[in-house]
């Protein structure tokens, strides 16, 4: 899959030198926006020290991305994530170490969101290191989506439930409306956010401060990435954020992959969109956003099973959960079937939250091949101690279904004691009769 990329900056309509910063390197396809802050134009500096060092710190290790393919085992995910962090440290490290230097400078610093795209031919991934409140979204089959957390007063007010969006204008917080919580330079280290994702032909990107998404209607953005020259997106974007006000610096980096023609469709691509289609709707991750869902569908890998094979049998140590994708599952108790599961729906998932042996066997059914999305219990730990908003979403909804499970077995004893005792009452009239 092919990428084309463009991007523009500019200082908006009220300030009178542009401290955002922005880099596209073609040949380490490595996206990245910095939105400085600080005075006497040291915004402008701790932007352009990020910028530089972070390049400077995933080139050194272009050889381990280099290497790295989705279905190579040679380079691991979270090793590319890593580079990223690093990276983003040395530059936290750099900017701090300037403004200790240069007393007009104390206190600078600038966000850091960047996206490496790795991997080769139609096996491409995405990995997003991201610090501050400048965004990355996501525009696929006509949606868009925000795939980082704005790391600033007024969304951590909404996470924690204090106010809601709409409410931010006219909250006495409104003076804090720039505020953010996190920024790199500003101490010596900073926590930074990490993912990675699948990329699809036809997905696209833009990566923006927020003097550019502040003007951003999230429905047209699909359309607008969709300008046939993509050297007109940014251009494009640029001005109507001007003629919405211009309130701050503005910069927009927009990527664009390659679309598939229709007979070009891989499986893998067919299966990467199955597998979050299926997920979404599954009520174990009924809340969780589209990028929560994404990260769910990066740990979450998809297995074909041949007709009549045992996908796992009672007495073996449990440690994935499935669901169905296609074709049929039985679980078998004995020779007796307990149930019969078809597309979107689970089994096995205790096996996320208990080692014991499974209780049941699982054995693939029907005439068509069976595929499984398989998560494992190491990957959701994982998760949940990465994002801990989405554990405790997963985690709810996951007790609704223990809950539902629950009140069902007990209305199914209710019923067979019930039955037990009529028929017991029964014997002893015929007895009596008798």
């Amino acid at each position: 899959m092919e990428l084309s990329f463009a991007a523009a900056t500019d200082v908006g309509r009220q300030r009178n030198h542009n401290e955002d910063n922005f880099l596209i390197d073609k040949k380490l396809r490595l996206f990245l926006v910095a939105d400085g802050m600080g005075g006497h134009a040291a915004g402008e500096v701790a932007s352009s020290i990020a910028v530089h060092e972070i390049r400077d710190a995933v080139n050194n290790n272009r050889e381990l991305i280099d290497r790295y393919r989705v279905d190579h085992p040679a380079v691991q995910t979270y090793e590319i994530l890593q580079v990223l962090e690093h990276a983003i440290q040395a530059a936290c490290s750099a900017v701090y170490t300037r403004a200790q230097a240069e007393a007009d400078k104390r206190g600078m610093g600038t966000t850091a969101t960047v996206l490496l795209i790795a991997g080769a031919g139609d096996h491409l991934r995405g990995f997003i290191a991201h610090v501050g409140d400048s965004r990355v979204y996501l525009a696929r089959q006509n949606q868009s989506h925000i795939l980082t957390e704005d790391h600033s007063l007024m969304n951590e007010l909404v996470r924690r439930g204090k106010l809601n969006r709409e409410q931010i204008d006219s909250s006495p917080y409104k003076q804090y409306k720039n505020a953010v919580t996190r920024a790199v330079g500003v101490y010596g280290s900073v926590e930074v956010d990490t993912f990675d994702f699948d990329i699809l032909p036809g997905d696209r990107f833009l990566l923006a401060s927020d003097g550019m998404y502040a003007y951003i209607d999230e429905a047209e953005l699909p359309k607008q990435l969709a300008t046939p020259d993509v050297k007109d997106v940014p251009k494009l974007l640029v001005e109507a954020a001007n003629a919405g006000g211009g309130h701050d610096n503005i910069t927009a980096v927009v990527i664009r992959v390659g679309e598939a023609a229709t007979h070009d469709v891989t499986p893998r691509n067919a299966d990467v969109s199955l597998k979050l289609e299926v997920l979404k709707g599954m009520q174990m991750f009924r809340y969780l956003s589209y990028k929560e869902l994404v990260q769910i569908g990066a740990i979450a890998e998809v297995v074909d099973v041949k007709s009549d094979a045992t996908i796992f049998a009672a007495g073996q140590p449990g440690d994935a959960m499935y669901v169905v994708l296609t074709g049929r599952v039985q679980l078998v108790n004995g020779g007796d079937v307990v149930a019969e599961l078809g597309r979107g729906q689970h089994f096995g998932e205790m096996s996320l939250v208990d080692r014991s042996v499974r209780s049941l066997s699982a054995v693939a059914t029907g005439t068509e091949p069976t595929q499984l999305v398989a998560i494992t219990r190491k990957d959701f730990y994982d998760i949940i101690k990465r994002e801990p908003a989405s554990a405790v979403k997963m985690l709810w909804a996951f007790v609704q279904v223990l809950g539902q499970r629950l009140r069902k077995t007990t209305h199914d004893l209710s019923d067979a004691l019930h039955g037990d005792k009529h028929g017991a009452d029964t014997e002893q009239e015929n007895l009596f009769q008798d």
